[in-house]
């Protein structure tokens, strides 16, 4: 019955919106698109390549530490690589819109390592949520 994730939802602290659309949108590549009118100001959504799957950033609060998070699925490990080093130099650069962790390219990952699991790595993007990225 399930065949695949829609959307996921993510939090934000009041007033990021913009971090979150510079992260999302620059940092990540994905593509914004319009969030319903009575919505403006309080969401933004992002369209993950043709999928049909989306990331919806909602103001809130996280767990500083908290281990949930989306996984999202690179097309190659060239493109995981490529990726992986983006989130790196954006977290080196710093500022308010860049991840607060992240996986250094050449490095280990902050999460398991064994042969069960496929080539990946983390971040935690400006709000604190935690991500995957892996093929």
């Amino acid at each position: 019955m399930i065949s695949g994730i829609l959307h996921i939802n993510l939090l934000v602290p009041p007033g990021t919106l913009n971090h979150a659309q510079v992260f999302y949108g620059d940092t990540l590549g994905l593509t914004p698109r319009a969030v319903p009118v009575h919505m403006n100001g309080r969401l933004a959504w992002f369209d993950i390549g043709s999928s049909g799957q989306q990331v919806h950033v909602a103001i809130g609060t996280n767990e500083p530490a908290s281990s949930r998070h989306p996984c999202f699925r690179v097309e190659s490990k060239e493109k995981l690589a490529e990726l992986r080093e983006r989130v790196w130099k954006s977290f080196e650069k710093g500022g308010e819109a860049a991840p607060r962790e992240a996986d250094k390219p050449g490095e280990g990952i902050r999460g398991d390592q064994s042969a069960e699991f496929p080539t990946r790595f983390f971040c935690r993007d400006f709000a604190g949520n935690r991500l995957e990225f892996s093929i």
